[in-house]
């Protein structure tokens, strides 16, 4: 069967991570598709309109385009895919094929690293590198602009470039004309670089221990006549070893106010972007103070030589994700502006914009909440089983219909004895036995009939207490469960205690508190956490009363 073909000039080039073609194998490409035409298909995807992107096959589109113009029609091999799927896509095609520089590999890498939400494991996989092939070329990413297009023309041999990365991006750029001027080799440069050794001026850890070190080149200084420049460490693997603990502890003091906290190395370029409101790369205010309580909202720790220990704040660790607010909120501007500018057309489309806002709000959470970690999921489903509890022991023709549903679905089996047992004990004020049916069958009917009925309506709280979530859920909504009567922000510090303080700004906007606080509110968020807490459960003038965030709702 033969692949389909397009025209040369119907198809843009793409995401090709190579940079750098040899002139002379394009020029004898060239002349082969001259005289043959391509053979192999390309890799595209549609566009619309007619158009598409090549994925894979650069130099034979480059070739047929030189051979024959854009009017040729090139065999293809035609897929519907994402953005992200051509990433890799084009990446593993370009590394099946060898020849590509590292460095192309490396920015590659990089961004697929960053779909995956920085899992380098999961990275590793889709390549089909090992995990350490993946760090090694994700380390060049610290290298200079000029570094990696040297890299990419072959005017850098990869040990170059793997050497230049531990400098900061001056020092590469300011090393790299000497290198390339006077052929350095790698031996060389390594030598020169460990000359340079490690800046204690710069170091980010208590330099104290460092004053008395053999290894600090001021010490070196004294004790011999020739040593490296003052100010220096010559062990590299101490002074990386107290950076990475420092590193650790500024990332460990920010744990109480965002839900993610990063430490960012080199190739991690790609995997977080700084969360704006307005702007070309804004997701709006309303988003914005959603994301706030988003488990991939938080900050980032430089490990950067540039910029290392610098803390970036209000950092988005979803990237594909910001990207598709930030293009619904420009869609969203874009419409209001036809809308305004076609006033005839503005009934039309508010009414066609109306519907597919509801389907995505049904698809979607609502965007103000609170993100369901695993710690409030816990608390909620306590929570949840609490309520039902009381109120269905407070009503025996409840418990009974509770039970009797509960029986006939099979799910009498999560009635714990032990459970029983407690309740029994409490009770009659006498234990009941775990193995010895005849003494528990003495003592139920030494009951009278008011222990007993009451002892019958145990069962359901028991069964209450066992079932799965999917069950207790099903129970709560038919039972209409009204969370209001049982739950209050003030009396459930430790509600408060699980949430960062990020997340606490969005449960803030939910229920009112940042109108309560007005002009107080920046102040009060700027307080340590304890104190944050007290101020929010003693907001003056603010009724608590029947306000559930709706993260704790079933």
């Amino acid at each position: 069967m033969l692949n389909p073909t397009i025209a040369v000039g119907k198809i843009n080039p793409g995401r090709n991570p190579r940079k750098y073609f040899d002139p002379a194998e394009i020029a004898e490409l060239t002349d082969s598709v001259r005289e043959n035409g391509v053979i192999q298909p390309i890799l595209i995807r549609p566009l619309g309109d007619d158009c598409y992107e090549l994925v894979a096959g650069e130099r034979r589109l480059r070739a047929a385009k030189e051979a024959h113009g854009d009017y040729y029609e090139i065999p293809v091999t035609i897929r519907e895919m994402s953005e992200e799927e051509a990433d890799r896509l084009a990446l593993i095609e370009n590394v099946q094929r060898a020849d590509m520089a590292p460095s192309e590999e490396a920015v590659a890498a990089a961004r697929i690293v960053g779909q995956l939400k920085g899992d380098r494991d999961e990275a590793a996989r889709v390549l089909g590198w090992s995990r350490s092939t993946l760090d090694k070329r994700l380390a060049l990413m610290n290298c200079s602009e000029a570094v990696l297009d040297a890299l990419n023309t072959r005017a850098l041999q990869l040990g170059h470039a793997e050497l230049l990365a531990t400098l900061a991006k001056d020092k590469q750029d300011k090393l790299l004309p000497v290198i390339i001027a006077e052929k350095k080799t790698i031996a060389e440069l390594k030598k020169t670089i460990e000359a340079a050794a490690c800046s204690l001026v710069t170091a980010i850890f208590d330099k104290a221990d460092c004053a008395a070190c053999p290894h600090n080149s001021s010490l070196q200084t004294e004790m011999f006549g020739e040593a490296i420049a003052t100010g220096n460490c010559t062990n590299r693997a101490c002074y990386s070893q107290k950076t990475d603990k420092q590193l650790e502890t500024v990332a460990y003091g920010l744990k109480d106010e965002y839900p993610v906290i990063r430490i960012v190395r080199a190739g991690d370029n790609h995997t977080r972007v700084q969360l704006v409101v307005d702007g070309p790369t804004g997701v709006g205010e309303e988003q914005a103070k959603a994301c706030h309580a988003c488990e991939n909202f938080g900050a980032a720790v430089s490990a950067l030589p540039d910029s290392m220990g610098k803390v970036y704040r209000g950092q988005c660790f979803d990237t594909a994700c910001n990207t598709k607010k930030v293009a619904a909120r420009l869609k969203a501007e874009r419409d209001t502006k036809a809308a305004k500018q076609a006033p005839a057309k503005a009934e039309a489309s508010t009414q066609a914009a109306s519907k597919g806002t509801t389907k995505a709000t049904a698809e979607e959470k609502p965007v103000t909440q609170i993100s369901e970690s695993e710690k409030v999921k816990a608390y909620r489903t306590a929570m949840w089983r609490k309520a039902l509890r009381r109120e269905a022991a407070a009503d025996a023709d409840t418990a009974n219909t509770y039970l009797l549903a509960m029986a006939l679905t099979g799910l009498s089996r999560h009635i714990a004895g032990e459970t029983m047992g407690k309740i029994f004990e409490k009770l009659v004020d006498e234990k009941s036995s775990a193995t010895d049916l005849k003494k528990n069958l003495s003592a139920v009917h030494d009951l009278d009939a008011g222990k007993r009925q009451n002892l019958t309506m145990a069962l359901t709280v028991a069964a209450i207490e066992g079932v799965d979530v999917s069950h207790l859920v099903a129970l709560c909504q038919y039972h209409k469960l009204d969370l209001r009567q049982h739950w209050n922000l003030q009396k459930s510090k430790d509600f408060l205690e699980m949430l960062t303080k990020s997340e606490m700004k969005v449960l803030a906007d939910e229920l009112g508190l940042r109108a309560a606080l007005g002009d107080n509110f920046a102040k009060v968020f700027n307080k340590s956490k304890p104190e944050l807490i007290e101020a929010l459960l003693n907001v003056e003038g603010f009724d608590y009363s029947g306000k559930v965030p709706k993260v704790l709702c079933f």
